[in-house]
């Protein structure tokens, strides 16, 4: 048995897509920088260090070696940090988890697949011009823009004062269904957190 699969498999890289800066922060499209944020909170690690165009940290998650990160470049460029860092740390595909916000999914859906497209996402777009389509993501769903706004303007707004109250709990089912995939795989994970958090809100 080749060594390599060994040094290959046993590192994981999880990146949450946003835009950098102060006034993108607490935006939809953030939404994938809100999950690793909370995921290196819940696990102290600390996110400080800038590498290949990401801020990034290292630790444990599930008796895994994970390297968080949060991509620098823009979003429609995501792909340019996340191929460097990949091939960097030599992760295949299957180990890397891409999480985004999804506009075809209600809000307080959480939806784990393990491939597939873009989906009309522009982050992803650029990922899986590097990667192929062949890793695993992680989609939070924030809903239609109302009425006739366009969807390049509703993402780029901040959450609405009611959904802010949920956020907690949803980030929370979403860094849960993370340290599943780590622990026991995707398909455990995706059985046991796919759903949508407003379907039985808990009492």
């Amino acid at each position: 048995m080749g060594h390599s699969e060994i040094t290959q498999s046993d590192k994981f890289l999880i990146v949450g897509l946003g835009n950098p800066g102060k006034e993108y922060r607490n935006n939809r499209h953030n939404v994938g920088f809100m999950v690793v944020d909370h995921l290196a909170q819940r696990h102290g690690i600390s996110l400080g260090k800038v590498q290949n165009r990401a801020i990034i940290g290292n630790g444990r998650i599930a008796g895994r070696a994970v390297i968080l990160a949060k991509p620098q470049t823009y979003m429609n460029r995501s792909g340019d940090a996340v191929g460097p860092l990949a091939r960097y740390y030599k992760i295949p595909p299957n180990n890397v988890l891409v999480i985004y916000d999804e506009l075809d999914l209600p809000f307080g859906t959480i939806r784990l697949r393990a491939k597939g497209g873009a989906g009309g996402h522009n982050g992803m777009k650029s990922v899986i011009q590097h990667l192929g389509e062949q890793f695993p993501r992680l989609r939070l769903g924030i809903g239609r823009p109302p009425g006739r706004m366009p969807p390049a303007a509703y993402v780029l707004q901040d959450f609405g004062r009611d959904e802010v109250e949920w956020l907690p709990q949803i980030l929370d089912e979403a860094v849960a269904a993370i340290e599943t995939w780590l622990a026991d795989g995707i398909e455990l994970a995706m059985s046991r957190h796919n759903k949508n958090m407003m379907d039985n809100p808990a009492e």
